[in-house]
């Protein structure tokens, strides 16, 4: 027979034992509920894309979100304020919006702004008028449930280049404070003149110097004034450290399915080599397809170059 004394030590060899086979099984993933990896970036889905279509009213802003889930299997949206109609501030208008992406699964990332003044414009009064006229625009992308709105950072291309930095900055810092106070980010875009030199928007948001304050770098956008074409690879790279979002803009596409203009392969590595997880929205502005054929077409590039780099 066993002691008592041996019994006890017995039981809590076999114990200690156990738990350590406990501990390292708990270390262990399960593979019943391990979880999918993540992907290298999301994919959401630009208004804009639709831009004919709207501007000929053969399709309604409030079928948007619709549209994106049953058609192409996207459930997060960008607006473009074009398709508005002067109802950012129609609370109705807004409910109705919401709810058309409420009831459908689909979530509302951001709203691009435009013509609403310049908010590095040379004279103060005029450009505190354009912080305001884009304060509607904000508070609108909140009650959508957007986490930013895409604002110009344009003033005065007659000044030198670093005295545009300085008041387009101090625009944007302007309308970044209030966006802050409800819970919003303002992202700026390369989108024509020395905005589309990415070295130069770099600086402005450095300028800003706020959180809420970041780039939505578009893979086009870098025509200058001058009529040159700033590198579109050196763009993006520059502005990719302070982006919240990204435009995949496309136009055309070859017998392979590769956007002619743009080598995705290589604008997607910088992409990710900046750390950027995030979404990457279709922005399809070509005519060679219509614009449902383009935005499948940049969606299935964007699906199988993010497959080719994982």
């Amino acid at each position: 027979m066993y002691s008592k004394e041996k019994s006890r030590r017995e039981f809590l060899k076999t114990s200690a034992a156990m738990a350590t086979g406990c501990a390292i099984s708990s270390l262990r993933p399960s593979t019943a509920f391990a979880k999918e990896p993540s992907p290298l970036f999301k994919i959401s889905l630009a208004e804009w894309s639709f831009h004919r279509a709207l501007f000929a009213g053969e399709r309604t802003q409030l079928d948007f979100a619709k549209t994106a889930q049953e058609d192409f299997g996207i459930d997060v949206i960008e607006y473009s304020g074009h398709f508005f109609k002067g109802k950012a501030a129609d609370k109705e208008y807004l409910k109705q919006l919401r709810q058309r992406s409420d009831d459908c699964g689909v979530r509302s990332l951001l709203i691009t702004v435009d013509d609403e003044g310049n908010l590095g414009d040379p004279d103060e009064k005029v450009r505190m008028q354009a912080v305001d006229n884009h304060r509607k625009w904000m508070e609108a992308g909140k009650f959508l449930g957007c986490e930013s709105v895409r604002v110009n950072a344009h003033s005065d291309d007659k000044l030198p280049p670093a005295e545009q930095a300085t008041l387009a900055a101090d625009g944007v810092r302007r309308l970044a404070e209030f966006s802050d106070s409800i819970g919003m980010t303002v992202l700026v875009e390369n989108h024509g003149g020395i905005s589309s030199d990415g070295g130069w928007l770099a600086t402005v948001v450095e300028k800003v110097g706020l959180p809420n304050c970041g780039t939505l770098p578009d893979f086009s956008n870098f025509h200058l004034s001058d009529g040159k074409q700033y590198d579109r690879y050196r763009g993006v790279a520059e502005l990719m450290p302070f982006a919240k979002a990204v435009s995949a803009k496309s136009h055309r596409f070859d017998e392979a399915g590769n956007e002619t203009a743009t080598d995705y392969r290589k604008m997607l590595k910088i992409v990710l080599d900046s750390g950027f997880h995030g979404y990457l929205g279709i922005e399809y502005e070509g005519d060679q397809l219509s614009e449902p054929e383009g935005i499948l077409a940049t969606k299935r590039l964007l699906e199988k170059v993010r497959e080719e780099l994982a």
